[in-house]
C-alpha cells in the first residue's frame, strides 16, 4: 500500500531523512517512532505529497507520489499533529467541504458523518463554528474528515494527542476497522505503550536514519518497546 524507497529530504546541508526505505502492506497498522527532530513528520508529509524530496521514490497503491501526486492524494487521508481547520466554518460545513473535494455522494456522506460524529460524541457541536472548538474537538473533527472518504492509506502524526481516553479508544477501533477492510495506517507516536499494543509492525528512526523495523516481536523481542527504544536511541 505504501512503499518508501531510499527517501532523502534535506534542509540546507542537513539531511532530515536519509535513505529511508519502508514497505507497508494492505491490512497493516504500522507505527513510526523516534525522538523529536528524528525525521518522522518530514517523512509523513513527503508520503502525502505535502513536502517534496531530493532523492528516492514513494508509491501509494503502486502510484508514484512524485509523478502523480493528485492520484495518490485521492487514496490518502492525512491527519497532522496540529490540525489547521477553517475556524469560520461550522463542523458540518467543513465535513461537507471535504466530502465535495473527494466527490462523495450525499447519501454515503451523510451516513458516514452520522456514524463517526456519533461515535466521537461530536454530533452536538457540528452546527457550531470550528473557532469555538477545543483542541480535542478539533482533533475529533479532523479524524472524522479523514475517514469519510474511506481512504486506502491513512497517515497520522501523533493522532492521540488531545483525545480523551474514550475518544482514543474509539480511534483505535476505527483504525483497526480500516486495516481489516484492506486499508493501511502509517502513524507516528510518542506513546510507546499504545504503539506496543496496537501496531502490527513498527519502525524506529534516529537522526533521519532507519535503525530498526519489523514486526513488534522482531523489534522488541522479550523486552518492552520502551526499553528497546531507549537503548537504540
Amino acid at each position: 500500500m505504501l512503499k518508501i524507497e531510499n527517501l532523502t529530504k534535506q534542509y540546507g546541508t542537513k539531511k532530515a531523512v536519509d535513505s529511508l526505505s519502508l514497505h507497508i502492506a494492505p491490512g497493516e497498522l504500522y507505527g513510526f517512532i523516534g525522538h523529536n527532530g528524528a525525521g518522522k513528520t518530514t517523512t509523513l508529509k513527503a508520503c502525502c505529497g505535502v513536502l517534496g524530496f531530493e532523492e528516492g521514490e514513494i508509491y501509494v497503491d503502486g502510484i508514484s507520489v512524485r509523478e502523480n501526486p493528485l492520484a495518490c492524494k485521492a487514496k490518502i487521508a492525512y491527519i497532522p499533529d496540529n490540525p489547521d481547520l477553517y475556524g469560520f466554518m461550522t463542523g458540518v460545513q467543513y465535513l461537507n467541504f471535504i466530502g465535495d473535494i473527494f466527490k462523495i455522494d450525499a447519501q454515503s456522506r451523510n451516513a458516514r458523518i452520522r456514524k463517526y460524529a456519533d461515535a466521537f460524541e461530536l454530533t452536538f457541536a457540528l452546527a457550531q463554528p470550528i473557532s469555538t472548538y477545543s483542541h480535542g474537538m478539533k482533533q475529533k473533527l479532523a479524524v472524522i474528515a479523514a475517514m469519510i472518504h474511506q481512504p486506502k492509506l491513512m497517515v497520522m502524526d501523533e493522532p492521540f494527542v488531545g483525545l480523551d481516553p474514550k475518544a482514543a479508544h474509539t480511534m483505535k477501533t476505527f483504525m483497526r476497522e480500516l486495516c481489516e477492510g484492506g486499508g493501511a495506517i502509517f502513524f507516528s507516536t510518542h506513546v510507546l505503550e499504545v504503539a506496543e499494543k496496537l501496531c502490527d509492525k513498527i519502525a524506529i528512526i534516529k537522526d533521519g536514519k532507519l535503525i530498526k523495523a519489523g514486526t513488534m516481536d522482531e523489534v522488541k523481542g522479550d523486552h518492552s518497546l520502551e526499553n528497546v527504544f531507549l537503548e537504540l536511541v
